[in-house]
């Protein structure tokens, strides 16, 4: 399985369980690898065939934007269960990370895989 990937994609959203959390937007960012099978789109050059990453982004500007979670643990699963499901992907690797959150940190968050990636053994 080839990956698709997207680097910091910075989303600003309501999120967070605090009271002065809930009145401002705060920014999100997104790291994600996705499982697809390039060989198609890199057959017939056709992005029909791809796994369109400007799509997916622009999807999950728009989801992310209209949220309002409460925990980005809610937030990373709803994102990855999204691209699984509306982008037909088999396998994610998100980290989404909110940047000045704790003073001292450039950022924290966490790192997140669903589905299951071609070619790896299963226990």
């Amino acid at each position: 399985m080839d990956i698709v990937y997207i680097r910091e994609l910075n989303i600003e959203t309501i999120i967070g369980i605090y009271d002065w959390e809930r009145e401002i937007k705060q920014v999100v960012s997104l790291d994600l690898e996705m499982a697809t099978d390039i060989r198609k789109a890199a057959e017939t050059d056709d992005i029909q065939y791809a796994l369109n990453y400007k799509a997916v982004s622009k999807r999950l500007i728009q989801y992310i934007e209209g949220s309002e979670f409460l925990l980005v643990e809610t937030m990373a699963e709803k994102v990855a269960a999204l691209v699984m499901e509306e982008f037909n992907v088999p396998w994610i690797r998100l980290r989404l990370s909110k940047p000045g959150a704790v003073r001292g940190a450039r950022d924290v968050g966490m790192l997140i895989e669903r589905g299951a990636r071609a070619g790896t053994v299963s226990a």
